[in-house]
């Protein structure tokens, strides 16, 4: 059914500076290669055995994933849901959550393969080290019901790293009725805590080195801010993003492509542009032309239908393991279809 759209919060999305002008025009980056396939032995099994491994390592059972190179979790078309759509604290006077347990069948009706959900968050509205368990346990099992993954994801603010760490621990230990957590990711864009960059920098690969030592064999995803943002648009929010000291400590870098938030005069309002030049910036600053790379446009509720039908193109293009818009409950119904590839 259609979704209207929601009051916005305050968005953790940077901004450019308002004195600073976007150029009308930037370079291109050269075509990069293909992302390597994934899981290439399993295809070498019989199809019986095949789907008995993938029964004994899903979801249902709490398993997680396989090893670092199993990506299934991010792979395909997701969904965006954050503390502000689903947590009852999080709300307005007198306001409900608009995303439920009950909106994970519209979800998969719509063709969502994964839900990624903001399951903590450094706030005295949710004061332990998850999301309330209870509400995060029936959002799990919900979305398990409804065939959907779910990547639980949070945001680190770099001031107090054993803290930002105490609460990614929880989320990979979180367990409800045997159902774990499909995936996992850290949203590396907050700059406040830490105004010194280099400062921020030895926290955040401190930090990453902790989570990938927690993980073990479990991949974990990066959402980063878009390359293009970094480096033409607003290169005094994060000087010297750390991309070559985290390259071997994520899986799947998930760039924020919003360029609803780029002014039309430079080029960069445009879905398709946007995404690829952020995706092929990104492999760049890897090193790696096959980085494993899950999409995100956005902001949803400002986007245009030709933007969707480019950022789905780009994505494609670019052999993206998946792509998504920010967020779900500002998705327009019209949307969908064209995010799907129609």
């Amino acid at each position: 059914m259609p979704r209207t759209t929601k009051r916005r919060r305050p968005s953790y999305a940077r901004r450019p500076d308002s004195k600073w002008r976007e150029p009308s025009s930037a370079p291109r980056r050269g075509r990069v290669g293909v992302v390597t396939p994934y899981l290439v032995a399993m295809r070498r099994l019989p199809p019986l055995v095949v789907a008995i491994a993938l029964v004994v390592a899903g979801w249902a059972t709490g398993a997680g994933a396989a090893d670092r190179d199993d990506l299934a979790a991010y792979r395909g078309l997701g969904a965006w849901v954050d503390v502000y759509d689903y947590v009852p604290e999080y709300q307005e006077p007198g306001q409900e959550p608009s995303v439920t347990a009950a909106s994970f069948d519209d979800m998969a009706r719509l063709g969502v393969k994964t839900v990624y959900l903001q399951a903590a968050q450094d706030d005295s509205r949710s004061p332990g080290n998850t999301i309330d368990p209870r509400l995060l346990g029936r959002m799990l099992r919900a979305a398990h019901a409804a065939d959907l993954r779910v990547v639980a994801w949070y945001l680190p603010r770099f001031g107090d790293v054993d803290a930002d760490f105490r609460r990614i621990r929880a989320l990979f230990d979180f367990k409800s009725n045997g159902q774990r957590f499909d995936g996992h990711a850290l949203d590396i864009e907050w700059n406040r805590s830490v105004p010194e960059f280099e400062t921020r920098n030895s926290a955040l690969v401190r930090l990453s080195r902790r989570v990938r030592e927690l993980a073990g064999d479990r991949p974990v995803g990066a959402i980063v801010l878009e390359p293009v943002f970094l480096e033409a648009v607003s290169p005094d929010y994060w000087p010297q993003f750390p991309w070559r000291r985290l390259k071997s400590l994520y899986d799947v870098w998930l760039p924020m492509s919003y360029w609803t938030n780029r002014n039309a005069d430079s080029g960069y309002r445009d879905g398709f542009r946007y995404t690829d030049e952020n995706i092929r910036r990104l492999r760049n600053n890897l090193d790696d032309k096959d980085a494993p790379v899950h999409a995100i446009g956005g902001i949803a509720e400002s986007a245009l239908a030709k933007d969707y039908d480019g950022f789905v193109r780009a994505a494609k293009a670019d052999n993206a393991i998946g792509w998504s818009m920010y967020d779900y409950n500002t998705t327009s119904s019209s949307a969908w279809p064209r995010l799907r590839g129609r």
